[in-house]
């Protein structure tokens, strides 16, 4: 016979109180329930543990109390493991806190099965999500960013970065390029997505994979060159400002001694015989020490300004628009700019009289200038593409490419910007070019609304074709890591249902969950899709009374 759950005794029992109420007898309402009449009397005579509210014991008895109950219980194991990174005995000291152990069982195995549980609904309910969003999906071409993190196995992980779903997450046993090709093909099985771009590190394995394996376009991380100049500049540069902070301070100090030498032979009554020291010479000389070791603090503390403005610059640069009006950037001028900025770095390195080591690190970050040039011709070579398929007039085509994409960028800039200036700076330079093309004299509004709302779409696809930094996975990776140190190792099924929370429950401020994004449609809710799934823990089991420890040193009886 099929256990009921407590969600069902709690409707029998409102059913057997309400009939009881009515004059049927125990047997009749034990035989219209189908249950046992010796087990309808235990439902509807359990007491709950401890001294629980009674108007909380009377709800809780109800169905509408069950659910309530269920519903706390499996958000707190939801919100702690698996949101807070914390464990079961978390969860179980927080239903003895609340009170609500007194209707179930908080013991360590009721709780860790409970938790198992809710790990496999979890991977079983995201599975089934995804296949049934894959079934409907709008083919797409994509970017990846991929990284690995160990813990203490090899994890790979790959992210789409303009929805941040997470297309691949899972251990193997090694990180080559087959490895990788293989598990990101496993994971776009059912999914009408083209990888045509990876943005990631410089690994040898991501290179092959991405290049030869997908035949996608490599972006190198925009990241990891300004740390490889950050590495090669920062230490060096900040050892030679301490340094010569310490020159001044040592400077200072002698022109005051020697400043008080003269004061205290000044002092001296009667003054010694003789000729005096050459105090002014002494003070001069000192002075002088202290002057050029000033200049030398001034310089050092330059070249640390300058070093840290260019690994902006580079940052700043390496956009395919002009930050500042939005305008198209061609591969040339973006080459002198970068060009002009390693020039910088190579006589700020001199000048500083870098190691070789850092000149080495510097020349490494340079190599990346190459595939930087060349992920900005990919970028305008997929646009220019994209937007031909629309088969535009030539005026109107003309304005998509150089207004309305542009204004898009800068707009999804403008949101990533750390600091409120810039923000405010792009901002207002997108909605420049969004003012213009909003007149009713544009070539664009004599489009069909229908039309308009295709060409709105494909122009910010395209603007979220250009990728230069795989944060989002750098920041799952960290994520991860969390969950990792608190348990020393994540099962396959943990890293799983991770996933699933991340793709499936958390929300941006829109209320978008990273699924929707990426499949375009919305999804049940996954947490109202749980309660469907897992149920509750037993009830409390009576803890037998122990008996007072002995003390050691009672006297034996006489």
């Amino acid at each position: 016979m099929t256990r009921r759950t407590r969600l069902e005794q709690a409707e029998h029992i409102a059913a057997a109180e309400s009939r009881l109420a009515a004059g049927e007898t125990q047997r009749e309402v034990a035989a219209a329930l189908g249950v046992a009449r010796s087990t309808l009397l235990e439902w509807c005579h359990e007491q709950p543990l401890g001294d629980a509210p009674a108007g909380l014991v009377a709800f809780v008895r109800t169905p509408e109390g069950m659910s309530w109950l269920h519903r706390m219980v499996i958000a707190a194991h939801f919100s702690i493991t698996l949101r807070a990174a914390g464990g079961t005995r978390l969860v179980s000291e927080f239903l003895e806190l609340s009170g609500l152990s007194a209707f179930v069982g908080v013991s360590d195995g009721a709780q860790h099965k409970l938790n198992a549980a809710l790990e496999a609904a979890l991977v079983t309910e995201a599975e089934a999500q995804r296949t049934t969003l894959g079934e409907g999906m709008a083919p797409r071409q994509v970017t990846v960013c991929e990284d690995e993190t160990f813990h203490p196995g090899a994890c790979l992980v790959a992210i789409e970065p303009v929805s941040n779903f997470i297309l691949l997450e899972g251990y193997a046993a090694d990180r080559s390029a087959a490895t990788w090709t293989a598990a990101l093909e496993e994971a776009c099985t059912g999914l009408a997505v083209e990888v045509i771009q990876s943005t990631a590190d410089e690994a040898k394995a991501l290179r092959r994979h991405a290049e030869t394996d997908l035949g996608a376009h490599h972006s190198p991380d925009l990241f990891h060159g300004q740390h490889e100049v950050s590495k090669a500049t920062s230490l060096a540069l900040a050892r030679d400002v301490r340094q010569a902070e310490g020159r001044v301070l040592a400077a200072q100090a002698q022109w005051q001694a020697e400043r008080a030498a003269q004061q205290q032979f000044e002092a001296r009554v009667p003054r010694p015989l003789g000729r005096p020291p050459d105090f002014k010479a002494r003070i001069d000389a000192a002075l002088n020490v202290l002057v050029a070791a000033e200049a030398e603090l001034a310089q050092a503390q330059a070249r640390q300004s300058e070093a840290r403005e260019l690994i902006r610059e580079l940052g700043v640069l390496y956009h395919p628009y002009d930050l500042q009006q939005g305008q198209t950037q061609p591969v040339e001028r973006v080459a002198e700019r970068f060009q002009a900025v390693w020039s910088r770095l190579k006589a700020l390195a001199e000048a500083a009289d870098l190691l070789q080591r850092a000149c080495e690190r510097l020349a490494k970050a340079e190599r990346l200038t190459v595939q930087w040039l060349a992920t900005i011709a990919f970028f305008f070579a997929t646009v220019t593409a994209r937007v031909e398929a629309l088969e535009l007039p030539t005026e109107q085509e003309a304005a998509v490419l150089e207004q309305l994409i542009p204004a898009l960028y800068l707009e999804r800039v403008a949101a990533r910007s750390t600091t409120a200036e810039t923000r405010q700076r792009v901002h207002a330079s997108s909605n420049a070019l969004l003012d213009a093309l909003r007149q009713p004299d544009h070539p664009l509004q004599s489009l069909a609304p229908e039309t308009r709302a295709q060409v709105e779409q494909v122009a910010g696809a395209c603007a979220d074709v250009f990728q230069r930094s795989s944060s989002c996975v750098e920041g799952r990776n960290g994520q991860l890591s969390l969950h990792h140190h608190g348990r020393h190792r994540l099962s396959d099924r943990k890293l799983a249902a991770l996933t699933a929370v991340h793709n499936f429950h958390i929300c941006r401020a829109d209320g978008t969950t990273a699924a929707e994004r990426f499949f375009g449609r919305a999804h049940p809710a996954l947490f109202e899709r749980l309660l469907l799934r897992v149920p509750l823990p037993p009830r409390p089991r009576r803890r037998r009374t122990r008996p007072p420890k002995p003390a050691y040193l009672t006297p034996a009886a006489a």
